[in-house]
């Protein structure tokens, strides 16, 4: 039987019930929330068919997120992700950053930017889960090639990806579910971006018991 399973999305995402169970409990709903936010800004630069437009859309995350920080009280009603957000991270300062680099993304215009912007993104998302943003550089390369409209942009990302060495096991400390993360990105970008669930499975079993 093919070991390969296409609709699952390119990027490791921490809120797998294999990778969630890893997160201390009182922390699961800021982490499902954040990584939410990251989905949403995912999707506006998949979709976004016009920088302008994209950056429009950022913009107001951006306020939303400086508003989140400074008075949530006043986050619009009814958006159930600010809800969630509001829950969580009310008064807590950074998922800008996370929209800053999403826009270097949308902006991008060669492989230097690209690259940049990318492991951008994974260093930010990395920090705001717990961890050293130095973990999340490589997770933030193969999250760089999913979104890219272009097949060439997208091998670019993966082949560094790819090369990326691995961060060293001491810098997600007690962090176990950003290791498994990244040891999981470097699976899939050693394996060209094609899914294998059965080996990924296997490996987060491995990593999730005894880390390593």
């Amino acid at each position: 039987m093919d070991d390969a399973e296409p609709e699952m999305p390119l990027y490791p995402d921490i809120r797998d019930p294999r990778v969630m169970v890893a997160v201390p409990r009182e922390r699961r709903a800021a982490m499902a929330a954040l990584w939410d936010f990251a989905e949403r800004l995912t999707n506006l630069l998949i979709g976004a068919r016009e920088p302008l437009i994209g950056q429009i859309k950022l913009a107001w995350w951006r306020d939303m997120a400086a508003m989140l920080a400074r008075d949530p009280d006043s986050l619009p009603k009814g958006e159930p992700l600010l809800a969630a957000l509001t829950a969580t991270w009310a008064r807590q300062g950074g998922l800008d950053t996370l929209v800053d680099a999403a826009e270097a993304m949308l902006l991008a215009e060669d492989v230097a930017d690209r690259h940049t912007a990318a492991t951008e993104f994974g260093a930010r998302l990395f920090a705001l889960s717990g961890g050293d943003a130095d973990g999340g550089r490589r997770w933030g390369l193969l999250w760089g090639a999913s979104v890219q409209a272009g097949a060439e942009e997208a091998r670019e990302l993966l082949a560094a990806a790819r090369d990326c060495a691995p961060p060293p096991r001491s810098i997600f400390a007690a962090n176990r579910a950003l290791l498994m993360l990244d040891r999981w990105a470097g699976a899939i970008a050693g394996n060209d971006g094609e899914r294998r669930w059965r080996s990924e499975g296997l490996l987060l079993l491995r990593l999730g018991l005894i880390g390593r």
